[in-house]
């Protein structure tokens, strides 16, 4: 019907259903930093590290099965995935490249997970530059029905809400990276995501992001508003704001002296700056108001 359409045989497509084929999925829950730890602590120091790199590091549990020590450079503070293992609905893994072409990638780590990661690589993952980081009790290859008992125990003890899947905790660490003000390309090269439409799925707003772009807009209209220090100090200490000094002494008002000082500078601005034979000519102030004003001036 659609190629009908194209070829003008028909106006429209009689079969097309409106909103079909659009599917708008639920927001998925963010954890928090401290929800993110207390799943580490109680799933236990072999599991420990995996649950910090798919929340810190933003991978994805099949980059995380396939991970291997040559991936690791400890002195750089990075990892790189190279591979993944998807698994199947029968437990098994397939080892092949990662999601997408974008999947291939350095990931950097924040310096408070090397402590982890050098401990986790001398008591559990295999030896050789190709073994695997994180493999089971009895030294098999991490199966995700194993992994995922151990997980929703953890997620239990910890709190967190019963839906919370372990992939989530990738949106944790992509929305952590997104607070950093960094540009979007730099977002996309670290999750491993190769389209702007699948980076901004991870981007949350929650009510503290809320109050933050608040607090933000504030202090900028406030910057541009308010009068800085200087601006503010001759604002108050300006004649329109103060009682000149001549008026309490010599009992005129106010505003005739104000009128008084402000005739008594354009004269000395237009004297200052007019040629000499203009200047000669320039009638001068009386001088009782001008000793009043000059008493006003000094004090």
């Amino acid at each position: 019907m659609e190629t009908a359409v194209d070829d003008d045989m028909i106006r429209k497509n009689p079969c097309r259903i409106r909103g079909a084929g659009h599917e708008e999925a639920d927001e998925r829950p963010v954890a928090t930093v401290a929800q993110v730890f207390a799943v580490a602590d109680v799933i236990g120091l072999r599991w420990r590290l995996m649950v910090l790199l798919g929340a810190f590091a933003s991978m994805r549990p099949e980059e995380l099965a396939e991970l291997r020590r040559g991936d690791i450079d400890l002195d750089a503070g990075s990892l790189w995935v190279r591979r993944a293992a998807p698994a199947l609905n029968t437990g098994h893994r397939v080892i092949g490249d990662p999601k997408s072409r974008a999947g291939k990638r350095e990931i950097v780590l924040p310096a408070f997970l090397y402590e982890d990661l050098r401990r986790h690589l001398e008591w559990f993952a295999e030896p050789g530059g190709d073994g695997l980081v994180f493999v089971g009790e009895k030294g098999a290859a991490l199966r995700g029905t194993t992994f995922g008992r151990k997980w929703r125990r953890a997620r239990d003890q910890a709190g967190l809400p019963d839906g919370f899947r372990f992939y989530d905790l990738r949106h944790t660490g992509n929305t952590l990276a997104a607070d950093t003000e960094a540009k979007l390309k730099d977002l996309m090269v670290r999750a491993g995501q190769s389209s702007e439409k699948a980076q901004l799925i991870y981007q949350h707003s929650t009510k503290e992001h809320q109050r933050r772009l608040a607090a933000d807009i504030d202090h900028d209209v406030r910057r541009q508003t308010e009068p800085t220090p200087p601006e503010r100090q001759r604002r108050d200490h300006s004649p329109s704001r103060a009682t000149p000094t001549g008026a309490r002494r010599t009992g005129r008002s106010a505003a005739v002296v104000r009128r008084t000082a402000a005739s008594y500078r354009r004269v000395r601005t237009t004297t200052a700056f007019a040629p000499q034979r203009i200047r000669s000519r320039t009638a001068q102030p009386d001088p009782t108001l001008m000793t009043q004003v000059t008493q006003s001036a000094s004090h």
